[in-house]
């Protein structure tokens, strides 16, 4: 037959506080792995359109400049960010919108910015070249086209998107 064998009050004490403190230590690590995990798991609010305040009659063949503010939230923090957009109509009277944000080092491009290089977009910081349709010139600086933004048309209103990055440079 097993005997019993009695736990001693040292013992007992020893498992007590362990279990206690692990149960603590547990509890106190809920907080940050929920702040970890949270975000990840939240879901995004995709498809959140911006009125740009442009009506779709209005836009022209020529690239223009709009801008708008949107609402950002980070975690607990809400703060509003300037956004920015070359607007035209192509060939084909669709609406292209795309970032002016070059893909070199992330400079803002300007239309028809250099007098060497008419109907391009040109990037200042480095000399960075784009056609009208955002596609990089060879040889210049940047590796990649320029974004562009999704978009709807309500109420003959432009409204745009996420910009969506496009494919590498020819």
């Amino acid at each position: 037959m097993s005997e019993k064998k009695q736990v001693s009050r040292r013992e007992f004490l020893n498992y007590t506080l362990t279990g206690v403190g692990g149960f603590m230590a547990a509890g106190m690590m809920v907080s940050p792995l929920r702040m970890a995990i949270d975000p990840v798991l939240k879901a995004k609010d995709a498809g959140d359109y911006a009125n740009v305040k442009v009506a779709v009659k209005d836009i022209t063949t020529e690239p223009k400049r709009i801008e708008w503010t949107i609402d950002q939230v980070d975690a607990w923090y809400e703060s509003e960010v300037n956004k920015s957009a070359w607007v035209f109509k192509n060939d084909k009277d669709e609406i292209i919108a795309l970032s002016p944000i070059c893909k070199h080092l992330g400079c803002i491009v300007t239309w028809e910015g250099s007098d060497d290089f008419p109907n391009e977009f040109y990037c200042p910081c480095h000399g960075g070249r784009y056609y009208k349709d955002g596609t990089n010139v060879p040889h210049t600086p940047p590796n990649a086209p320029l974004d562009y933004y999704e978009q709807k048309i309500k109420d003959g209103m432009l409204y745009l998107g996420d910009t969506i990055e496009r494919s590498e440079a020819k």
